[in-house]
């Protein structure tokens, strides 16, 4: 009867299962095996596909277009991880505490509402040739107004990472002070009594306990500048010359607009595969991080509680010491000191009986 039971949960779990399970490996699983066998073969879209082996690995890593998007790649990655991450720890500290710090924290969250395509064309109308800040800086004779942004390289692609700082500040700004929010008080209070501020405050102690929303943000700016896309489409498409495309952006010029489709999944599994391992990586040494310090505050903590437990016991003998001394001392003391001295040698000395049965136990 039980067995019966445990196979009809099971056949009506496996039964709700099974839909959901069914449209992942629709939609995620089998594209992303047929974009590993396309990366093997010569296809143009028409036609079938013919087996070509290794030819598309070696051409894109031969390619001087790919090792630029690389390299551009890699800058996106530095200043994703410098400028939003940077300025958004920096506004959730500033503002943290302070009366109306919600408010405060509403303009740098607006622009994440906002799409990367809609950014794009926001900062390519600023920024293009002739446009909004090439005027300003002509009305009020500043020097810059002839400065081409967004042809020149790799000014185009630093320009670039400004435009999506403004738009992931807020996001970052919001989880670290979500982290903020969920340091316990005690640690700070008692680093406040010792004489920790400022600095020291932040960087002995805040730093260490935010590491949870550090991964978060981290991890996320890491994946997310590996995939740029949307920004660099909307302001360059790649240019000029294709020396501002990341891999995401040679991956589409490769496969939609020049129809190699082995080449173009040749450059999305290699930038899949870097997407994991940066990741894989990166959690790995995070996680290999928090063990080693969690082991540490552990031997640190147990440290700290031998040492408490010699002290109390050395000063329960001191003090049953002095009160012995006291009981049988000068004839002239008087009765009420005598008795309390007595008491307390009493007290001592059970305190010291019961503290050395608990170490037996």
């Amino acid at each position: 009867m039980a067995d019966r039971k445990s196979t009809n949960y099971q056949a009506a779990a496996w039964a709700f299962l099974g839909p959901g399970a069914a449209v992942v490996v629709l939609v995620l699983y089998l594209p992303v095996l047929y974009t590993v066998y396309l990366s093997f073969t010569s296809y143009t879209g028409l036609g079938s596909a013919s087996f070509v082996g290794l030819a598309n690995y070696a051409s894109m890593f031969t390619d001087p277009v790919f090792t630029t998007a690389l390299l551009n790649t890699l800058i996106w990655v530095g200043g994703s991880l410098l400028i939003p991450v940077g300025i958004g720890l920096l506004v959730a500290y500033l503002s943290f505490g302070l009366k109306g710090a919600a408010w405060l924290r509403v303009p740098f969250l607006i622009p994440y509402a906002l799409s990367g395509v809609a950014v794009g064309i926001l900062f390519n109308f600023v920024l293009q040739n002739g446009g909004a800040l090439s005027q300003a800086l002509a009305f009020l004779h500043l020097p810059g107004s002839d400065i081409r942004w967004l042809q020149v390289a790799p000014l185009n692609t630093v320009v670039m990472i400004l435009a999506a700082s403004w738009q992931g500040i807020g996001v970052n700004a919001l989880l670290f002070t979500v982290g903020l929010q969920s340091i316990p008080k005690e640690p700070l209070e008692a680093a406040r009594v010792d004489g920790a501020s400022g600095w020291r405050m932040f960087r002995y102690m805040i730093w260490p306990l935010l590491r949870p929303s550090t991964t978060i943000v981290v991890g996320l700016s890491i994946v997310n500048s590996l995939k740029t896309f949307d920004i660099v489409q909307a302001m360059t498409q790649g240019g000029p010359n294709r020396v501002s495309e990341t891999l995401g952006v040679t991956m589409y010029r490769d496969t939609f607009s020049n129809s190699q489709y082995g080449l173009g999944s040749a450059v999305a599994i290699f930038l899949s595969v870097i997407t994991v391992a940066a990741s894989v990586i990166y959690l790995r040494r995070q996680l290999a991080i928090g063990d080693s310090s969690g082991d540490g505050a552990a031997r640190d903590g147990a440290g700290a509680g031998r040492a408490s437990r010699r002290t109390r016991g050395g000063d329960g003998g001191a003090s049953g010491g002095s009160a012995g001394r006291s009981a049988s001392g000068p004839s002239d003391a008087s009765p009420r000191e005598t008795v309390g001295a007595a008491s307390g040698a009493g007290r001592s000395d059970r305190s010291g009986v019961a503290r050395s049965e608990r170490r037996a136990v």
